[in-house]
């Protein structure tokens, strides 16, 4: 089968992530169930461009964000420019397709003392929860490590000694990133009370939930959520949040772009100088406070 052929060349040779591939391949067969519900039972060579934007229309009727109607078309896009590269099809009937607006969003960085708060609060539970979930918001905020990658860290990727630690990123890439003292004495912490858990299924994994079991996404969004709704009233507070704090207070104290990037994982200087505004907004303030005609 085709998708199956494309899927897999994304998760052999492109090296994406499964959880990247399963998401392609959700877009794609929401496009195919589409044409199905149509009664449109054309090959895959005959799809046109009518059809496929009969079922953009009926995505934005549907009141779909544009930002998810473009993620579908572009999972789309790359099935089709397979299928050309591979010669199944003639012509990829998106070639001259054009992204739908979509209105820029402001990430607002946590500030220094609202991550001081909440690591401060933490201190006082010491149990393996508190422990566990100090430890995840440390390393989000002293790494700019991503979510799915938190998640996956294993034992065997953390060198205490060396103060470092292995992340496996996007399209299987790794990456090595130090660890602060703070952070190893967090880690050592946690592994000791992690050791006395009753059952541990998922052994290879550093974090844990109460069941042994390796954590989860949502419980990840929820913690991070849940401790910064206590100290900051920022609309969003999300893992991606602190990713975002630490790519932008490294900057703010004079960080090179270059490091925060290899830092972060991007392949491109350009996915990470979304960054800069605040550290941007930041040199202003310091800029206005201290040049001598700003006072006049």
């Amino acid at each position: 089968m085709l998708l199956k052929a494309f899927l897999d060349y994304l998760l052999l040779e492109k090296k994406y992530s499964e959880l990247t591939v399963n998401a392609y391949k959700k877009d794609i067969q929401s496009f195919l169930l589409f044409l199905k519900e149509e009664d449109q039972s054309n090959t895959i060579q005959q799809i046109n461009f009518s059809q496929i934007r009969t079922w953009i229309v009926n995505l934005v009727e549907k009141g779909i964000a544009n930002r998810s109607i473009n993620r579908k078309v572009s999972a789309l896009n790359s099935f089709f420019k397979f299928l050309l590269k591979i010669n199944e099809v003639e012509v990829n009937p998106l070639a001259k397709h054009k992204a739908l607006k979509t209105s820029k969003k402001v990430q607002i960085p946590f500030s220094e003392q609202e991550v001081a708060s909440v690591l401060d609060q933490m201190n006082h539970n010491q149990d393996f929860e508190g422990l566990r979930n100090k430890l995840i918001i440390e390393l989000f905020y002293t790494t700019g490590i991503r979510r799915i990658e938190l998640i996956n860290i294993k034992l065997k990727d953390v060198d205490i000694e060396n103060k470092i630690i292995k992340i496996l990123g996007k399209r299987n890439k790794e990456r090595v990133i130090p660890l602060l003292q703070i952070v190893t004495e967090s880690i050592k912490k946690f592994i000791k009370e992690r050791n006395q858990l009753e059952i541990i299924t998922d052994n290879q994994y550093l974090f844990l939930t109460k069941k042994g079991v390796k954590i989860y996404e949502t419980l990840v969004y929820r913690i991070i959520n849940d401790y910064f709704s206590l100290a900051s009233s920022k609309v969003k507070k999300s893992p991606h949040i602190l990713r975002h704090s630490f790519a932008t207070h490294l900057l703010n104290q004079g960080a090179e772009l270059n490091a925060v990037k290899e830092l972060l994982g991007h392949s491109s200087l350009a996915a990470t100088q979304v960054y800069t505004h605040n550290s941007i907004a930041e040199l202003k303030k310091v800029y206005a406070k201290a040049h001598p005609r700003s006072k006049k």
